[in-house]
């Protein structure tokens, strides 16, 4: 790695306080300065390599994945708050888990959930006052974690636990953030206690699933569910999960299912509201469709210009703006040969606006997603990841996308001041503020 340029220790640390509010400028900076492919000293751990490079990205997610994994940041850091399920495991382990939960978000499985999803939709929007400015991303927030736990539970007595878990992983969120931007803090994070205080934190929220499972199991009742898709799952010689490894994925389902949700609902909300051509065709699109009625995944399949939306959407601001990696052995990456044991951070949010691949890639233009106009982009289009580490949860998250966009859109339309949305990327990439008026149609 002689020949990739680095970026010092020192500039780093000079940067830290922008760098913990958001990295996302200095990175593109460094992009823009030394081109796509860069080390970042982060001090005695050693380096972390970046890349914005569409061949490398997809040679890491896809042609070459055998010669990668998720890095310490997800199996160690995230995976003490979270436990050790699909979003945070490596291995036999993560293969394992993966054929058992797969099954639950198969197509027709989703089917069987779309009228629990579609009433919590229906439900949760009653909450926007007409006529008055609201910020959406807690509203959405709210929204999305009803929908998993719905979906989940079948509940809808355990509001107060479900906002108590909400809390806890946003607290929890926070924390993380602070040690994966500020690693030279860790040690300080450790003696005084405060990892130690949100590790507790993090039980409280594992008292409450298990509370919920226990109900679940006592009560011998079969709700079709998620939850008793995840009951039912078996390993090979026929054995349930234990009750940690079935906290740590429905854990990892309510912490991953709700907040990406809830960030890429709100970002083209405000794209809608900013464009308003483009929300009238796509109003246009939702008046058509009797959402009303049972059909919903017949009703999602009418409803291809809001999905187109969405997934400009999510090219504009992709919910893993970074993906993480380590290489498990030597790697060739063009020109650059990759030692065993190197942490890359895949820039997916560089790559989604790399004018190389996409025309006016600043513009909000769902047509690109048209399948008429669209080309093959698995090269340069990564929302929901690639290769065999894709996310598990993608269609639903589209349809419980779809259904939101269009029921609002039927009954509002949006208006913002706002010229642009300040991003505030966390664990995914969120907004920090996004006020929006809601007109009734």
């Amino acid at each position: 790695m002689k020949n990739i340029p680095t970026v010092s220790l020192f500039k780093v640390f000079k940067n830290r306080k922008n760098i913990l509010k958001n990295p996302l400028p200095f990175h593109n900076a460094n992009f823009e300065r030394l081109g796509d492919v860069f080390n970042v000293n982060i001090g005695p751990s050693g380096a972390i390599l970046f890349t914005r490079s569409s061949e490398y990205i997809k040679q890491i997610l896809q042609t070459n994945h055998k010669k990668y994994q998720k890095s310490t940041l997800q199996t160690e850091d995230l995976a003490k708050y979270i436990g050790k399920g699909l979003l945070t495991a490596n291995g036999e382990h993560w293969r394992t888990h993966r054929r058992m939960v797969q099954p639950a978000f198969h197509k027709k499985k989703l089917e069987g959930l779309l009228g629990i999803m579609s009433q919590v939709i229906q439900t949760e929007l009653e909450h926007i006052p007409p006529n008055g400015s609201l910020d959406v991303l807690p509203l959405m927030g709210d929204l999305a974690f009803q929908v998993v736990a719905q979906s989940l539970f079948s509940r809808d007595d355990i509001k107060d636990e479900m906002a108590d878990l909400k809390r806890i992983t946003e607290i929890n969120q926070q924390m993380l953030i602070r040690e994966m931007r500020q690693p030279y803090m860790n040690w300080w994070f450790k003696l005084s206690g405060e990892i130690k205080r949100h590790l507790e934190y993090s039980k409280e929220a594992r008292a409450i699933l298990n509370k919920i499972i226990e109900e679940r199991i006592a009560s011998d009742v079969d709700k079709d569910d998620l939850l008793d898709m995840l009951l039912k799952a078996r390993y090979e010689d026929g054995a349930p999960m234990s009750r940690e490894q079935l906290i740590d994925e429905v854990l990892i389902l309510f912490t991953a299912g709700h907040e990406t949700t809830a960030n890429a609902l709100s970002f083209t909300l405000f794209l809608l509201a900013k464009n308003k051509e483009v929300q009238q065709k796509a109003f246009k699109s939702a008046a058509k469709v009797d959402l009303e009625n049972e059909n919903h995944l017949e009703n999602i399949g009418k409803l291809s210009y809001i999905k187109q939306a969405i997934e400009e959407g999510m090219r504009l601001y992709p919910p893993a703006y970074y993906i993480d990696r380590m290489s498990t052995e030597e790697d060739q990456l063009g020109e650059h040969t990759i030692p065993k044991d190197t942490m890359i951070l895949l820039a997916i949010y560089e790559l989604h606006r790399d004018a190389n691949f996409w025309d006016a890639p600043e513009d909000f233009r769902p047509e690109r997603f048209d399948p008429k106009n669209k080309k093959d982009l698995s090269n340069y289009y990564y929302p929901f990841g690639a290769g065999p580490r894709m996310c598990v949860g993608n269609n639903f998250a589209i349809y419980e996308m779809v259904l939101t966009v269009a029921e609002i859109l039927k009954k509002y339309e949006l208006h913002t001041i706002l010229e642009e949305v300040e991003i505030n990327p966390l664990i995914s990439l969120r907004p920090k503020e996004v006020f929006l008026k809601f007109i009734p149609r």
